[in-house]
């Protein structure tokens, strides 16, 4: 049976990569959505930009449906690169700030952050949400 990310699990993520990120001075917006891309918890600071939630909601789905980090993905898909196309395709994200949730070997789903200052800055703050359910997710 497949394994899938509890609500529970998505919320406790959100609620650690946004204390992160407010830790660290930034206002943001933080999404996790399943292994399919549909949005379970999205969350956003009081001050972040109306954006961030379209943003980290992209940033997510992106990273789940690619199976990796959008900031890897940034890369490989800069203009003149071969697969630079995956930048047209509707609702797909490629700044950095979303990583796959992973446990076993199973995409469990993605976290996405944004409103942090650079891609860098946002996967920081998804890296806290993914490592405070580390424990949860691991079977």
């Amino acid at each position: 049976t497949a394994s899938l990310l509890t609500p529970e699990a998505a919320l406790k993520a959100a609620q650690a990569a946004l204390a992160r990120c407010r830790k660290d001075g930034f206002q943001t917006g933080v999404a996790v959505v399943d292994r399919a891309g549909v949005v379970q918890v999205v969350l956003r600071d009081r001050y972040a930009g109306a954006h961030t939630v379209d943003m980290a909601i992209g940033k997510a789905g992106t990273s789940a449906s690619f199976k990796q980090s959008t900031l890897s993905l940034a890369v490989e898909t800069q203009p003149g690169k071969p697969m630079s196309g995956i930048r047209q395709l509707p609702r797909v994200i490629v700044a950095g700030g979303g990583l796959p949730i992973e446990a076993a070997g199973n995409l469990l789903g993605a976290i996405a952050v944004s409103g942090a200052p650079g891609g860098e800055a946002d996967e920081a703050c998804a890296k806290a949400g993914i490592k405070a359910i580390a424990d949860d997710i691991e079977f």
